[in-house]
């Protein structure tokens, strides 16, 4: 038995487990990250977080607001203008976000070195 039961937070169908995956995307962490300090523009964003294109940029913004984590608001202006902000619960992540920045901080050489040292080297040392 897996000590596990109907509800938790990783089985299909939980909430949870959405959140997750959500959160899992590669780009997800550092669009929510480039849009902590307020408002950003497309184009600043995709200066701001480098090496996302601008349709991957588009499509993860879409799933954040989607999922209730990003606000679009667009401006009535000539030309247009739009702008890209938290909403209250895209903020809620900004701590966890940070907690795992400074975790990466603190263990990237370690993780780095595991990489080095290949999947045998991980396997024995445990």
């Amino acid at each position: 038995m897996s000590g596990f039961e109907a509800g938790d937070p990783f089985l299909a169908d939980c909430p949870g487990r959405l959140a997750v995956e959500l959160i899992a995307d590669k780009w997800t962490v550092v669009v929510l990250y480039g849009l902590s300090r307020g408002p950003v523009r497309h184009g600043e964003l995709v200066g701001l977080i480098g090496g996302i294109s601008r349709k991957v940029l588009t499509q993860t913004l879409r799933r954040l607001q989607a999922h209730g984590l990003v606000r679009r608001r667009a401006h009535a202006e000539v030309p247009p203008r739009v702008e890209y902000e938290l909403t209250a619960l895209g903020a809620t992540l900004i701590d966890p976000i940070h907690m795992l920045t400074e975790w990466a901080r603190a263990h990237g050489d370690a993780v780095l070195d595991a990489l080095d040292a290949g999947p045998e080297a991980v396997a024995y040392s445990d």
